[in-house]
């Protein structure tokens, strides 16, 4: 049965990286190891939020963009708008549906379900514009594998959340998603609760693990190193959860 943690305060202790992951690094070692040099622990009730960049590098979701051949629709298409062509081609195999694509931007639905430019392909923080890095595989499996590390070295069960940086309708700016969880409910759901007046609640389901990302974005970033972050006091309904839970139906969203 799911567990409420409850606290006062709520407090983000950043884990910054000294170490380059490569593929194959054991990311809870790294972390765990990055914590003992900043005299960090962890503490039951805590929650640890990893950007994807770590998980993706860790896991070889890498490609060489010398080894990508692009189409001739992909190449008039970056020609057009100054792209990359090659990165072109990548986002449109990496995804599974062309939700967007206007004025140069390339809006796709990537094979997890997530919407998102270029089918979440970043080159940035990788070593230069060489080399394309991927979303991983499977985002919530990643965030298991991790949480299942961490429980065997510190005897304590953490849930994680792995996040990326995605744009949003009608708002400018980039802000954090979860696209993978572990250990911990991904929404709230608190229809049929009364608010403080009495009225009963219909449609109040909130997006927990999305808020705690965009929470942690606040201290994990692109150009200081920290591409993790623990999330400690905040009330969380342990249990067992997949990021498919935060995706629209098609059939109920008015907005593709």
């Amino acid at each position: 049965m799911a567990k409420t943690r409850k606290s006062r305060e709520v407090r983000l202790i950043p884990i910054t990286f000294e170490d380059n992951v490569v593929p194959g690094m054991d990311i809870a070692e790294t972390l765990l190891k990055s914590m003992r040099r900043h005299h960090q622990r962890f503490r039951q009730g805590d929650i640890l939020v990893v950007k994807h960049k770590i998980i993706s590098k860790s896991e070889g979701c890498l490609v060489d963009l010398d080894s990508v051949r692009p189409s001739a629709e992909s190449i008039a298409w970056a020609e057009q708008y100054e792209l990359d062509a090659r990165v072109v081609e990548l986002a449109l195999r990496e995804s599974r549906a062309v939700i967007r694509r206007r004025n140069g931007i390339l809006i796709t639905e990537t094979h997890h379900g997530f919407l998102c430019a270029n089918s979440g392909i970043d080159v940035s923080n990788v070593d230069g514009g060489e080399t394309a890095l991927l979303l991983p595989k499977d985002p919530d499996r990643s965030a298991a594998n991790l949480r299942r590390a961490l429980q065997r070295k510190t005897g304590l069960t953490i849930p994680v959340i792995i996040t990326d940086s995605f744009g949003r309708p009608w708002r400018e700016g980039l802000a954090e998603f979860a696209i993978g969880i572990a250990g911990m409910k991904a929404l709230r759901d608190d229809r049929g609760r009364r608010d403080s007046h009495g009225y009963k609640l219909k449609a109040s389901v909130e997006a927990v693990a999305d808020e705690i990302a965009c929470a942690a974005g606040m201290v994990c970033g692109k150009l200081n190193r920290t591409p993790a972050c623990i999330v400690r006091g905040l009330n969380f309904s342990a249990g067992r959860s997949n990021v498919r839970e935060l995706l629209r139906d098609p059939e109920t969203d008015l907005f593709r």
